[in-house]
């Protein structure tokens, strides 16, 4: 079975949120499909979609599961973003959370160490 996933995150300042979100993944968007989003590839079939909405930003509420937490927070720290907070719950599960211009979140969790 394949899982697709096309995750939209709706933002006021779309070129602020451009600028944001490709520190937070790294890349730079994998295509645009119109000239209000930006679209990037997280995984074969898993995207994660900017839009230009400002009568909406600041809703929405991701997070993805990573093998290397840690490695890619060390990345995005490098990039200049710092997480607004970093949870371990009692399972041992981790997960770290930032929050885009508008308030968006979009976490990363991973397993114990």
């Amino acid at each position: 079975m394949t899982l697709d996933l096309f995750a939209g995150i709706p933002v006021n300042d779309y070129a602020a949120a451009l600028a944001w979100y490709e520190r937070l993944f790294g890349t730079p968007p994998a295509f645009f499909p119109n000239d209000s989003e930006a679209v990037w590839v997280l995984a074969e079939h898993r995207y994660v979609y900017i839009e230009h909405r400002p009568e909406h930003p600041g809703h929405a509420l991701h997070t993805v599961f990573v093998d290397d937490l840690d490695t890619r927070i060390a990345r995005i720290t490098e990039r200049g973003l710092e997480p607004t907070t970093s949870e371990t719950y009692s399972n041992g599960v981790r997960k770290i959370t930032y929050h885009d211009p508008d308030g968006n979140e979009f976490g990363f969790g991973g397993a114990p160490r």
